[in-house]
């Protein structure tokens, strides 16, 4: 066991609850950690009973079932709990998670053992100004991204790194993403994919019209203010939830995070380069993949 590896004693497992068999897997699951002395709760992951556990420290560890998505949401709620967060794949992608469905037992039984590692992973805040009044403060890992709203027309999206203006954008949206993020909707809309170390903030614009069309990645510890010009409808989104409205002038301060996510690992810290040609080569989600 690592210095840095604490005894695991108690284990909250959640999962997606629209998965298919995700009772059946937690039941099993918590059997098997219960016969080797893990004391366990298991639920959904909005399940206000182990929210509010997690929250006040009575895990070592949190399991995720499902794919990137609940690890997403996992990770907002292990990272500013200091939770490590163990993510079993039940759903089609898996950037983020570590074990097959058919593996847990062995990889459950090193983690007993204290055989893994903890990878670190930024995470961002997002808060929302209007005028002098901040309106909300929120916990990012992918990305968090200003946007036009149903109306399809292009907005004008300002940034500001560190106080100093940088750019107005005419397009659809502007992302602001984590490394993470990095191989999530940033990739999609043409961004660099960045290590998971790193502790950058990376703004891609998504169909920028007669404006800067790069991305770019700002230097560690940088900030990011972003206000809209719009007169019909902007909103921004946080790691894909529902959008919130934004007004005329409305302003979207992104930060580096005092928090962080801990993934467990058990494989070597290279294995994100070695996972890139697979996962980049075939979507699960189009039912093409083999």
């Amino acid at each position: 066991m690592s210095e840095e590896n604490k005894p695991i004693k108690r284990i909250a497992i959640v999962g997606h609850q629209k998965l298919p068999d995700i009772e059946k897997e937690s039941v099993a699951i918590a059997a098997f950690l219960s016969e080797k002395g893990i004391e366990t709760q298991h639920g959904y992951l909005y399940d206000e009973g182990i929210y509010r556990k997690v929250k006040q420290g009575e895990f070592d560890l949190l399991i995720a079932l499902g794919g990137d998505g609940t690890m997403l949401r996992a990770g907002h709620l292990g990272g500013p709990s200091d939770v490590p967060v163990l993510g079993i794949n039940l759903g089609r992608f898996g950037f983020l998670t570590e074990i097959a469905r058919d593996q847990w037992r062995e990889y459950l039984l090193r983690v007993i053992a204290g055989d893994y590692w903890l990878e670190k992973r930024m995470m961002l805040c997002a808060e929302q100004w209007r005028a002098d009044s901040i309106l909300g403060k929120w916990d990012v890992l992918n990305e968090v991204v200003v946007s036009r709203g149903q109306i399809i027309r292009p907005v004008h999206i300002t940034a500001h790194v560190d106080g100093r203006f940088l750019t107005t954008y005419v397009a659809d949206a502007l992302i602001a993403a984590t490394p993470t993020g990095s191989t999530a909707y940033a990739l999609a809309a043409g961004g660099p994919i960045l290590p998971p170390e790193l502790r950058n903030i990376l703004l891609v614009p998504v169909a920028p019209h007669l404006s800067l069309d790069r991305a770019i990645v700002l230097a560690e510890g940088s900030s990011v203010n972003i206000s809209v010009e719009v007169d019909h409808q902007a909103v921004f989104s946080i790691d894909g939830q529902v959008p919130i409205g934004l007004t005329n002038d409305d302003r979207v301060h992104v930060y580096a995070s005092p928090y962080i996510v801990k993934f467990i690992r058990f494989q070597d810290p290279g294995y994100f380069y070695r996972n890139l040609t697979p996962h980049m080569s075939q979507n699960p989600s189009t039912g093409n993949h083999r």
